[in-house]
């Protein structure tokens, strides 16, 4: 079977057909009815009582009876959702004849398109795609990949997308606009990603400053992040983990248990200091753009006292919990 080549299609207002009238059809309707696809319905018989709704709503166009070929000829697409392999087969090679992309579900032979494992944060949407050869992968992988995208970076994707022009105004400089935007991604909005309002504030905050002449040089300065250590590597939070595979720098008080660090970033610079030189230290690496992690034991002082340190030098600081 040939390489695939992805792309993501602008279905909203153009038509679709699928056909099929159980289960698997309804999954593939309720997916396509997502994103604004005009779906007509071939099916003897609709046994899902989704798709029956559908139909009763007028969401879905049913075209009743014998499949008819010439209606490949009003479709964008086709999706066989049948279990009837000689009409798959069939269906397949007509659409193939009208030049039409059609999939036959669960058969990538048949198949002339496929629709990937699909992680969703809308408007960022992350397809995953083995070209048939191992679904089940595909979708182990979707299954990891949901546990560590957060759920509210769709809101800050809807922000850079809403903001664009104003940006791109603002920051005309290919690289300072990457760096501003590394700057954005890397700690700073992360604590508001899932509290709509407070992050539109934020992001508005940060653009106005922008505007107002502050000096872009900020877009190149680092972050820094406090996290509590445990002895216990299993027993660290998703977003922890996160920070500890990102740092340049990692930054401790003594006595911390060697296994804290097994998670962390191999090549991260890691350094003992003693809590009245940490705050000098950490301040200086993340002015020079590094990404710094403080791991802190039970004795939570330093997190706070490098907290305010942060906040009086206008750099990100966010605090990562630990297990409660």
């Amino acid at each position: 079977m040939s390489p695939l080549y992805p792309l993501f299609a602008d279905l909203g207002g153009r038509e679709v057909l699928v056909v099929g009238g159980g289960e698997v059809a309804a999954r593939k309707v309720a997916s396509l009815l997502r994103v604004g696809a005009r779906v007509q319905l071939c099916a003897r018989a609709i046994v899902h009582p989704e798709l029956q709704q559908a139909v009763a709503r007028g969401q879905v166009r049913h075209l009743p009876g014998e499949f008819d070929p010439a209606w490949l000829d009003q479709v964008w697409l086709v999706i066989a959702a049948t279990d009837d392999a000689a009409f798959n087969a069939a269906l397949a090679a007509e659409a193939g004849r009208r030049r039409r992309l059609a999939n036959v579900v669960d058969d990538a032979v048949l198949s002339s398109f496929q629709v990937p494992a699909v992680v969703e944060r809308s408007p960022l949407v992350v397809a995953i795609s083995s070209a048939g050869a191992a679904p089940m992968l595909a979708r182990r992988l979707r299954e990891r990949l949901e546990t560590l995208l957060d759920p509210g970076l769709g809101h800050v994707a809807g922000l850079f997308g809403q903001h664009r022009e104003r940006i791109r105004r603002l920051l005309p400089d290919l690289a300072l606009r990457r760096r501003w935007f590394e700057y954005m991604l890397d700690g700073r909005l992360d604590a508001l990603a899932s509290a709509p309002e407070a992050l539109e504030q934020a992001f508005l905050a940060e653009l106005d400053a922008l505007e107002s002449g502050a000096d872009a040089a900020v877009a190149a300065r680092g972050w820094v992040a406090l996290v509590p250590a445990s002895s216990e590597p299993d027993l660290y939070t998703l977003r922890a983990l996160r920070v500890l595979n990102q740092a340049d720098a990692i930054l401790a008080t003594p006595g911390l248990a060697a296994a804290a660090l097994e998670p962390a970033r191999r090549d991260a610079h890691y350094q003992v200091l003693e809590a009245s030189a940490l705050p000098g230290r950490a301040l200086e690496l993340a002015g020079q753009g590094q990404r710094v992690v403080h791991l802190y034991g039970e004795d939570a002082g330093t997190a706070g006292t490098l907290a305010r340190a942060c906040a009086a030098a206008g750099l990100a600081c966010r605090r990562i919990p630990g297990l409660a």
